[in-house]
């Protein structure tokens, strides 16, 4: 009722026509569940049931993991300045973005240079069957430099 009265204050006086209720939709409605009830038997085919293990954990269990695991660790200190840090990192990080996102046009520029990055790529790493191949041999190089294999 309030978007009849905005419309006929915004058209001035003026009212549209309205269109009769689920004529606009009815078919494509009809055609969507036509094709789920038809589809319904093979769906019923690929459902994949459960091992019969019960294997949840409970929270004392999880919390005794827990403390062994940090038991465990050597250098403690280490470890909570790494985990302080990321968290650190993770809300500067948010404080950009939401900066950056807060200047009128740099947020539609960045997405047009992401777009033509991506578009880059395609061209350069995806279209054609060599450049994929170069593509799969630096990403098994540089997993190989990270695992220290290399």
């Amino acid at each position: 009722m309030a978007a009849t009265a905005y419309s006929v204050a915004l058209l001035g006086g003026a009212r549209l026509p309205a269109a009769p209720r689920g004529s606009a939709l009815l078919p494509r409605r009809v055609a969507c569940q036509q094709l789920r009830f038809q589809d319904a038997p093979r769906l019923s085919l690929l459902r994949v049931k459960a091992a019969s293990e019960d294997t949840s954990a409970s929270g004392d269990e999880i919390i005794e993991d827990l403390k062994a695991k940090w038991d465990a660790v050597e250098d403690k200190p280490t470890v909570l300045l790494y985990g302080g840090g990321a968290v650190v990192a993770l809300w500067l990080t948010s404080v950009v973005v939401g900066a950056i996102n807060a200047v009128p046009l740099l947020p539609k520029l960045l997405e047009l240079v992401g777009l033509g990055y991506t578009g880059w790529f395609v061209y350069r790493y995806l279209l054609f069957k060599d450049s994929r191949k170069e593509l799969a041999t630096d990403i098994e190089t540089l997993k190989k430099k990270i695992a220290g294999t290399e």
